[in-house]
């Protein structure tokens, strides 16, 4: 009678030793996803040259509503100071050619500038885009894997049941096979 309790605690060890493997596994794969997530939520710091920190500072003031009204003040003052004083101390009267002149030059330098900056975030935004393609795809790989780990653990279940099975039929035949002998025994 020793022997198939001996046997079914061989399987449940067995069981056991299977599920501390895929627990392993799963902590293994957890240990993984926090590094990689620790790597996306706190990038390497980006070494900027001194031209495109000032481009970056140019572009976010250049955007901004406090370049606009001081832009505009500078605007007003100037015509209306060159349209108020005398013709004599006017030094551009209207059409205002030099402010046309300023305000082109203004532009010619600040496009570029920002265009730099631009480039530089539209390459962050791929970088980014890329990170989310890979972290994407490590989550489908991720689940993939975790689906063929449910199957080989449903696999070794059913097969560590039918096992179980197989032996309660063998004791239940010992079992029976006693109980009738007890029976034709007593019967004599």
């Amino acid at each position: 009678m020793a022997e198939p309790l001996k046997e079914v605690d061989d399987i449940l060890d067995n069981q056991n030793e299977q599920l501390k493997k895929l627990h392993n596994i799963v902590t293994k794969a957890f240990e993984e996803e926090e590094l990689i997530v620790d790597n996306l939520a706190h990038p390497p710091q980006e070494v900027l040259t001194e031209g495109q920190r000032i481009s970056d500072k140019v572009a976010r003031f250049g955007g901004s509503w406090t370049f606009i009204i001081i832009f505009s003040v500078i605007l007003f003052v100037w015509i209306l100071y060159n349209s108020f004083l005398p013709k004599a101390e006017q030094f551009d009267p209207y059409p205002f050619i030099l402010m046309n002149l300023v305000l082109s030059c203004v532009a010619a330098m600040q496009a570029p500038i920002i265009m730099m900056s631009q480039n530089r975030q539209e390459e962050k935004d791929r970088i980014r885009a890329e990170n989310d393609y890979l972290i994407n795809m490590k989550a489908e790989l991720e689940v993939r894997s975790l689906h063929q780990k449910m199957d080989l653990l449903l696999e070794e279940q059913i097969k560590t049941l039918f096992e179980v099975q197989a032996k309660q039929l063998e004791l239940l035949k010992k079992l029976t096979e006693r109980v009738d002998s007890l029976c034709t025994k007593n019967n004599l």
